[in-house]
């Protein structure tokens, strides 16, 4: 006999929901998803009712949400978005009878463990299956940056949701330098998640063109985003040097930047995870910068000063 429930990832930009289906072995079934903006909604309470509204009125009663943000604590506040949940209130409000709340880069790291080979896209390192003993960090960079680890051992695992998006932006040469000190002027502290997410693409487009002494445009990161894309295949044809936003978009690549997911193995080397609701999306836009040489020595680099005292 198999269980529905309203499956729910809440970020700082979208909220997307989805009907999930699982089966008495465990498999799981997840129906089309439905991506809403944060901003439109006052609250996820409106959010989930517009949701119920595309769904024909009836929805499942149990949800489980994946929550961009500490979730433990009466109240439940997002890192980068203004809504706030109150898990007591939840039956409630929503009109379901179970709930279920995690940090959403611990569900993250939950599909990590549970995906076969086939869904995972090698970038550098030994090219092997991930470790089946040891500890596997996961990062995903979206509106801010979602950090887990994933510890495994004789065929059991155990998942650890962390903030580790704060820790603070270590630059690695000149550019990134420029970047942290434009950044330094708006935040009192610079951490990786002021660096390492969608928005930063704005400050590392304006940073570059203030190096280069361009002129810029008043553009938000999406707009940069594609038409660095738009840019970079006009370039390939004629045979031209990268524009100031194509180069924005391989700098903020290289510090991370794709909206994918990454995986880095102490054993394994490194990996991005390629889900397969994700992948019509990330894969026309970043496979090729996520394999290029210089996105891989970025992470090598960072991988390797971090961890020098372990060799």
């Amino acid at each position: 006999m198999s269980t529905d429930l309203v499956s729910v990832d809440i970020g700082g930009t979208h909220a997307r929901f989805a009907i999930a289906t699982v089966d008495d072995d465990g498999t799981i079934t997840l129906g089309k998803p439905e991506t809403l903006h944060t901003e439109e909604h006052a609250s996820f309470q409106t959010a989930w009712e517009d949701f119920r509204q595309r769904m024909r009125g009836s929805l499942p009663p149990r949800i489980s949400m994946a929550i961009a943000g500490p979730v433990g604590g009466e109240v439940i506040r997002f890192t980068n978005n203004p809504w706030i949940i109150r898990p007591a209130l939840v039956r409630e409000k929503l009109g379901v009878e179970n709930y279920c709340i995690v940090n959403d880069f611990e569900a993250v790291a939950h599909a990590v463990a549970r995906a076969p080979d086939d869904q995972f896209l090698h970038l550098t390192g030994p090219d092997r299956s991930l470790t089946p003993d040891g500890t596997i960090s996961v990062l995903g960079p979206g509106t801010g940056l979602g950090v887990a680890h994933l510890w495994r051992s004789g065929g059991d695992y155990r998942v650890q949701a962390t903030e580790g998006g704060h820790i603070d932006f270590a630059p690695l040469d000149t550019i990134e330098d420029a970047i942290l000190a434009r950044l330094r002027k708006r935040h009192n502290r610079v951490s990786i998640e002021r660096v390492v997410s969608g928005p930063a693409i704005v400050d590392i487009y304006q940073t570059l063109a203030a190096m280069e002494n361009r002129k810029t445009r008043d553009e938000d990161d999406i707009a940069i985003w594609t038409r660095a894309i738009e840019s970079e295949a006009l370039a390939k044809e004629r045979s031209e040097m990268p524009s100031t936003p194509e180069e924005a978009l391989r700098i903020a690549l290289t510090i991370f930047e794709g909206e994918g997911f990454v995986l880095l193995s102490r054993e394994c080397g490194l990996v991005h995870l390629e889900p397969r609701w994700l992948a019509d999306r990330v894969k026309p836009i970043a496979d090729h910068q996520l394999t290029d040489k210089t996105f891989c020595h970025g992470l090598v680099s960072r991988w390797e000063d971090k961890h020098d005292d372990l060799d």
